[in-house]
């Protein structure tokens, strides 16, 4: 017999129980079973919850640049602004040609996204369907996964190695079914990092029907030296697919523009299943006005390196344990993450808990301003007693 009803735990607490009406009751299995993302607490969420004033909360929660937008890109937003009766440009090919020329790269190898994460859907959408393996590391973005159950497929999530990527671990992990391996690099929410030797050597080894999603959000945050030449790999590995985004160093997280680079086949398979229009005429605006404004992103380079610096002194001084990182966030060990998470909100300091990344006594804290890190630092040696 059928139901109109069903009983299913809501998959963001397996012990509780709810009742699901059709059609949500006959949805697929591996649609109900996935863990919603959360993201950070919003400012104004937690002035409505604990009555405190909006002004006087600092937010180290979403890896966001403190800094704010460029003013080259609020430029470019305004005169853009006038226009937003029209579509955008469902092709993107101003941006696509800036990108091209910027990275050496043929326009054809591009596709634009909704921020990263828009490239990380498409790479599952058009290579996962329902028993194919997605493999990607404990303590990685948590997207992946996410993406991944999405489309039926089956996540391999591989032990971490000291809070980052176990390279031998992940390629012994390949089965015929596998289809896609994402590696973040840096990762989030660890800030850990592979040098180009060895993470080319991995892609160099990955079966080439296997596609490898090089997870770049963080890249223009490494020392200039550091930072990675995997676009470069391409010619060698078609399989591969490197995605970067605007919302970090570029200061637009808001207007959620990002992009991957690929072997020109691999991009037409993605924009057959990308949205129309998947990426709005400010963020486009906004995007190529950042791109060609280097100073104001090594200048968030440099604030972050020594805001990070900062972080890292106040924290030894407090006795409190960090994993290094190479983005603009730093894993703190605080030991009661949901306790001492509540704590800093009461402060009017929003962090970000990690406890659905495995990490339940850890805290994820962004690289803020000079102040914002203080604040930060006096909020948590009173939650911690010290």
């Amino acid at each position: 017999t059928s139901s109109s009803s069903a009983r299913i735990p809501p998959p963001e607490n397996p012990d509780a129980m709810t009742t699901v009406h059709e059609p949500a009751a006959h949805a697929p299995a591996w649609v109900r079973d996935i863990a919603p993302y959360v993201p950070g607490k919003p400012i104004e969420e937690l002035a409505r919850e604990l009555h405190l004033d909006p002004a006087g909360i600092v937010k180290l929660a979403s890896n966001e640049n403190p800094r704010g937008p460029g003013p080259k890109s609020l430029a470019a937003i305004a005169t853009a602004a006038a226009d937003v009766t029209r579509y955008p440009d469902g092709n993107g090919f101003a941006l696509r040609s800036a990108l091209a020329a910027r990275l050496r790269v043929s326009a054809e190898s591009l596709v634009l996204g909704n921020g990263s994460n828009d490239v990380l859907e498409l790479v599952t959408q058009a290579f996962l369907t329902p028993g194919d393996e997605a493999i990607y590391a404990q303590h990685a973005f948590a997207v992946y996964p996410l993406a991944t159950h999405a489309r039926g497929a089956k996540g391999i999530e591989v032990p971490a190695k000291d809070y980052g990527h176990d390279l031998a671990a992940m390629l012994a992990a390949v089965t015929p079914r596998t289809r896609v391996v994402f590696v973040a690099n840096p990762n989030n929410p660890t800030g850990t990092w592979i040098g180009a030797a060895p993470m080319e050597a991995f892609v160099a080894k990955v079966p080439r029907e296997v596609v490898v999603v090089l997870d770049e959000a963080y890249d223009e945050y490494l020392a200039p030296a550091d930072r990675s030449r995997s676009v470069s790999w391409i010619g060698r590995y078609p399989n591969l697919i490197v995605s970067r985004t605007f919302s970090k160093a570029y200061g637009l997280a808001a207007l959620r523009v990002g992009y991957g680079v690929m072997d020109p086949s691999v991009a037409d398979l993605l924009n057959r299943v990308r949205q129309p229009f998947n990426v709005n005429s400010l963020a486009q605006a906004a995007a190529i006005a950042a791109l060609a404004d280097t100073p104001y992103v090594e200048e968030s380079a440099r604030v972050n390196r020594e805001g990070m610096r900062q972080l890292e002194a106040g924290l030894a001084k407090l006795g409190v344990a960090f994993v290094p990182s190479h983005g603009n966030f730093l894993l703190v060990n605080v030991g009661d993450g949901a306790r001492v998470y509540a704590a800093l909100l009461r402060d009017g300091v929003i962090v970000r808990p990690v406890g659905n990344y495995g990490l339940p006594g850890f805290l994820r804290v962004t690289v803020g301003l000079p102040a914002e890190n203080e604040r930060f630092l006096a909020a948590l040696a009173r939650a911690i007693g010290r």
